[in-house]
């Protein structure tokens, strides 16, 4: 016998495709280049990426 088939596959862990959003708190949505977009929290955090992404815009 194979002892290598006995053993059973691990559940697929569940996908998050949103960030929860949460109450009083506005997210600023950043397009650091063409392909990449990021959710910030607060306006300290948008000066933090711009220094990096100096074109970085803010999208919605």
């Amino acid at each position: 016998m194979n002892q290598y088939l006995t053993a059973m596959p691990r559940a697929k862990k569940k996908i998050i495709l949103t960030q929860p959003i949460k109450e009083g708190l506005k997210a600023i949505k950043v397009q650091l280049d063409h392909r990449t977009v990021i959710t910030l929290a607060s306006l300290k955090a948008l000066e933090f990426w711009k220094k990096r992404y100096p074109q970085a815009q803010v999208i919605g």
